[in-house]
């Protein structure tokens, strides 16, 4: 029984947060809301393709959010194509960035934080 693939990833925050979350996700990486059934909290599924890759959930605890903690999720990671329509897109929805370039595997990386903090690479093939 291997694992196969990465099914999805899910962020819990608070509703006004997770609004601004959707928004980012959608704008930035060209995700799309689609179909989340079965589910009486709120939240959104962010699909690539036909695969919903990113789960929003809404927090309804009763204690405040902790945002002060460490963790160890450093990012999450998205095979690209065509690394400078993305960066004039970042450019144009103003979110800063750095490039890393790893001749060796071939690979340059476009890494930045999501409006709560949580990174995001972008990964592209070079040929």
């Amino acid at each position: 029984m291997p694992v196969t693939a990465i099914n999805h990833f899910n962020l819990r925050t608070p509703y006004p947060t997770m609004l601004q979350l959707k928004d980012f996700y959608c704008d930035v990486l060209g995700l799309k809301v689609g179909p989340r059934e079965g589910f009486s909290s709120r939240g959104f599924w962010l699909y690539l393709g036909d695969k919903a890759v990113l789960h929003l959930a809404e927090y309804r605890g009763d204690e405040a959010v902790l945002t002060n903690v460490l963790t160890s999720l450093d990012h999450v990671s998205f095979t690209c194509t065509d690394m400078p329509a993305m960066e004039a897109h970042l450019h144009a929805c103003k979110v800063d960035y750095t490039v890393r370039d790893l001749p060796a595997l071939q690979v340059k990386q476009i890494n930045f934080k999501d409006p709560v903090g949580n990174g995001v690479e972008l990964f592209f093939h070079m040929d």
